[in-house]
């Protein structure tokens, strides 16, 4: 009687039956898609994507008026020695003046008043002063123009010994920053690859079987950035989301692989014929793969419920790889195994303990794993209490925007000019912009309302000048620049918008008729991104819990494996929060990890923890689940199932789980805060996850549970089983080792007979 098969192993006996078919098939989609990304270019969120509430609405109606502010930019001239009324001094700033001019790419230029009292662009102690300008052109671009200006400046400061010109504003911050983040990317994603190597090579003891993962994680992110390319024409992206994809994509791809491949060796180890192998793997680990992929994509399709465009970019281009990940695991790593053979074990690594692969073979777990078994009670509590102890300094999280915090000073000269410029005019680089729709603002009203905001900013506090105020060709749109206290992301900008917000725009150009009045600008972004991630937090959340509850549901048919999946896995969050909270909130790793606590994390990372390991957790809970059950469906009873589901797969989930650790350690190795924070925390949940979850909770909890764990209520008889599999039909029926020698050239003829007959 013919068996009925599933999505996995229909695709892996094709692939198998197909090995060349399947091979070409996968390189013509690379290439196709990294040529056909190539072709086009990929396009960034707009400046009302990146953010939210009132400043994104600001944000809009300069776009719909055309109105664009510029990108500023200053160059802070200084000496130690002289001051602005030295001939020198004069001379270094007139030729700032000429210099950033003849590049053409510059306008508003506005050189400081050395005479008198100097004015606000001449510091306290008149050794500093500020040469303001604005970009020519588009303020998106301009960091792909400012470059020109940069030397010209460099060239200015070398010319004047003595005296310093020094240039920071939104274009050459976001040039730097830009250059500095995909540096810094590819480095980690050169470091990735190498480090993923060796450790396959302790995992696997073999060369062509350790670089086969790497080879198809590869080829992966690389048809996924052609593909995300296209994509970013329906869902803008950013360069953080690429670079995400490419770090998740190889974390996932190497994962995937190695549960496949580890399950065909094992599988040989038991005397089957290779194609029987790769048939019976990818019944189960090619099972394992689909749904562990699929609730991964499920839980990150939960950020598009963000309302935030760099969530929308993240997601977009994590869902690919992913994907793209899961469709070579099922489709051309079987085709490469088959054609591999016992070929996969070639280039044995010297001092690497040779492993067979087989279920019975005990591991390091293997002394946990018995007293798991024997007091699972006892388990439970100690190491459940562990953890929820860990989760306790989760519940004092909170967020902030580390604005250009994000990068230590030291890793970016940039910032130590933003520091000096601190030091010498304290208060926010960047002004709040004031964005006024109404009928006519040429007229009287229009002008009383300017000259009372005029006013106000010279008196209200928080708040100082100079204001700039440009008008729409229609005069039906205004925007007026006005500087605030702080940083522009602390508490004092913070409570300078808050004036400008509810005491300055109401009394000002909040009185205009029918005016539609919006304050944007930095601050105004990160206050209104914070306040909208509190608000979209929980949709995104309850999204994830709920469609990975019913992923898990369908897979297993199992009420209580559903259950406590969402359990375990919260744990490990909450695990990661807590640790993520103790190092960078509380400064504990300031030292190890050499970063400068902010007392607060990164607004955007708990939300993308929290979705990202959610999914990625999925991996090891998927394939030491589906082993589980594998043993349960061959007759096994509960507690034996469990006993050799956990030793069976103990050694794949730690090799797994010390790749996906490495690829996240490489994010706290980054320079920038919130990619240390991210990178702890992930790194954390994964380790915590595959060890004291998967080893010790899951099997504790199973145990005491017992046939408990398979409930479906009788209402749910009609939930499709098309992710759950048959009995691996390779198999000896009766679910042991076979004989030495039982995979020989004739049952491999027999083998290969039954696959192109479709048996």
């Amino acid at each position: 009687m013919r068996s009925r098969q599933g999505l996995a192993q229909a695709a892996g006996r094709w692939s198998a039956t197909h090995r060349w078919a399947a091979v070409l098939l996968w390189l013509a989609m690379v290439v196709v898609a990294t040529v056909a990304g190539g072709m086009v270019q990929q396009q960034e969120p707009t400046p009302a994507e990146l953010t939210n509430g009132e400043a994104r609405h600001a944000e809009r109606i300069l776009e719909d008026a055309g109105l664009d502010l510029p990108a500023h930019e200053v160059v802070f001239v200084h000496s130690d020695t002289l001051t602005v009324g030295s001939p020198a001094f004069r001379s270094a700033v007139t030729d700032v003046v000429r210099r950033i001019e003849k590049t053409d790419k510059v306008q508003n230029v506005v050189a400081p008043a050395l005479e008198g009292a100097g004015g606000p662009a001449v510091s306290k102690d008149r050794h500093s002063v500020l040469v303001q300008f604005d970009m020519a052109g588009d303020a998106v671009t301009a960091k792909e123009e400012v470059q020109p200006v940069l030397d010209a400046v460099a060239k200015a400061d070398r010319a004047h010994p003595g005296v310093h010109a020094e240039q920071f504003g939104e274009a050459s911050f976001a040039h730097t920053y830009d250059e500095k983040l995909h540096t810094d990317y590819t480095n980690a994603e050169m470091l990735s690859f190498p480090v993923t190597l060796v450790i396959l090579l302790f995992a696997f003891g073999a060369l062509v079987a350790a670089l086969l993962p790497v080879v198809l994680a590869l080829t992966a992110v690389v048809a996924a950035g052609g593909l995300l390319t296209l994509g970013s024409h329906l869902v803008h992206v950013d360069q953080n989301g690429s670079s995400v994809m490419s770090l998740i994509g190889i974390a996932v791809g190497v994962d995937y692989s190695l549960f496949y491949i580890r399950r065909v060796r094992e599988e040989r180890a038991r005397g089957n014929a290779t194609e029987a192998a790769v048939t019976a793997a990818a019944a189960t680990s090619g099972r394992s793969v689909i749904v562990s992929g699929l609730t991964v994509i499920v839980s990150l399709a939960g950020l598009y419920l963000s309302n935030n465009g760099i969530f929308y970019g993240m997601a977009t281009a994590t869902i690919i790889v992913v994907a793209v990940a899961v469709l070579g695991s099922v489709t051309v790593l079987p085709a490469l195994l088959s054609l591999l053979s016992h070929r996969i074990d070639k280039g044995r690594v010297p001092l690497v303990p040779r492993t067979r692969g087989t279920v019975e073979r005990r591991g390091v777990w293997a002394p946990v794993l018995d007293g798991v078994l024997r007091r699972p009670a006892v388990a439970l509590i100690l190491c459940g209490g562990a953890l929820v102890a860990l989760v306790a300094p989760a519940f004092t999280l909170h967020t902030s925007d580390p604005g250009v915090s994000d990068l230590p000073a030291r890793s970016l000269p940039i910032l130590r000019t933003y520091e000096r410029i601190q030091q010498a005019f304290p208060g926010s680089p960047t002004p709040a912009k004031v964005v006024v729709a109404a009928e006519d603002l040429r007229g009287e009203a229009g002008d009383a309302a300017l000259r009372r905001f005029t006013e106000a900013a010279t008196t209200a506090p928080g708040l100082s000048g100079p204001v700039t105020y440009r008008l729409s060709d229609d005069g039906s749109v205004a925007v007026a620049t006005v500087g605030l206290a702080g940083t522009g992301t602390d508490e004092a900008s913070v409570k300078a918008l808050d004036t400008l917000r509810t005491v300055v725009v109401p009394t000002t150009f909040g009185k205009l008729v029918g005016a539609d009045v919006a304050v944007g600008g930095t601050t105004a972004a990160s206050v209104d991104t914070n306040a909208n991630l509190s608000d979209r937090t929980p949709w995104v959340a309850g999204f994830v819990l709920l469609f990975t509850f019913a992923v898990m549901l369908v897979s297993f048919r199992s009420v209580v494996v559903a259950a406590f999946t969402l359990v375990l896995n919260l744990l490990s969050v909450g695990t990661a929060y807590g640790i993520v909270v103790l190092v960078f909130q509380r400064g504990w790793g300031e030292g190890l990890l050499g970063f400068t606590s902010t007392g607060g994390i990164a607004s955007w990372v708990p939300l993308f923890m929290f979705v990202f390991l959610f999914g990625l957790s999925m991996d090891y809970h998927v394939f030491v689940v589906s082993r589980i059950r594998e043993g349960h469906d061959r007759g096994l009873s509960t507690a034996e199932a469990i006993e050799q589901g956990i030793r069976g797969t103990a050694g794949v989930v730690t090799g797994a789980a010390v790749v996906m650790v490495a690829v996240a350690g490489v994010f706290g190795t980054l320079p920038q805060l919130s990619m240390k924070e991210s990178g702890v925390g992930m790194a954390t949940a994964v380790l915590v996850d595959a060890t004291l979850i998967r080893i010790v909770l899951l099997p504790a909890t199973m145990k005491l549970l017992g046939d408990a764990c398979w409930y479906l209520p009788s209402w749910l008889r009609w939930l499709p089983a098309g992710l759950a599999e048959t009995t691996d039909p390779a198999r000896p029926a009766s679910g042991g080792p076979a004989a030495p020698g039982a995979g020989g050239a004739a049952q491999d003829d027999n083998d290969r007979e039954s696959l192109h007959s479709g048996a």
